[in-house]
């Protein structure tokens, strides 16, 4: 996995400074994300991996419909230089390039019971104040939780759940 990192790095790195030049990250974004979805299906990967593939082909099966022309040639070099591969790994990069560039943090905010539009705004408001960027946020439900929420802010996480509670008062009377 880190030599597929390292591998990528540079390619994610180009596309960046591409799509930053053109003034279309969210684009970009949008087209390596399929790119990388596509490439990532197993029967896909076999196809891409074949020697008898053409770049063309391989460029038609992995753009979106509508890519601008710079993605479609980033995916042709991409092709020939046998990378293909790499996408999952140069889409995720880059995005963590994009979201920084546009001083933006992902958080995912994983809640016992399903969470209301002003308990989500409470929460992105709480974010922005200690990160001082913008708050994208995603949801999920887990109910062993038992209650509160458990929110992952890349590096930052905050487990306000009350099965974390319970277990630290189960350690502090077990001592």
């Amino acid at each position: 996995m880190s030599q597929a990192l390292t591998l990528a790095r540079p390619y994610a790195r180009a596309a960046f400074a591409l799509a930053r030049e053109a003034g279309a990250l969210p684009a970009w974004s949008q087209a390596l994300t399929f790119a990388a979805r596509v490439a990532a299906e197993p029967q896909v990967a076999a196809l891409l991996g074949h020697p008898a593939l053409r770049v063309e082909d391989a460029v038609e099966l992995l753009a979106p419909e509508g890519a601008d022309e710079r993605v479609r040639r980033f995916l042709a070099l991409l092709a020939e230089n046998k990378r293909l591969a790499l996408l999952p790994e140069i889409a995720d990069l880059f995005e963590a390039l994009r979201l920084e560039a546009e001083r933006v943090v992902k958080a995912r905010v994983t809640a016992a019971a399903p969470l209301g539009p002003a308990e989500i705004e409470k929460i992105k408001a709480a974010l922005r104040r200690r990160f001082g960027r913008e708050i994208e946020v995603e949801t999920a439900q887990d109910p062993s939780l038992i209650g509160g929420a458990v929110i992952d802010a890349g590096d930052v996480v905050i487990d306000g759940s009350l099965r974390s509670k319970l277990e630290r008062l189960q350690t502090v009377l077990a001592s």
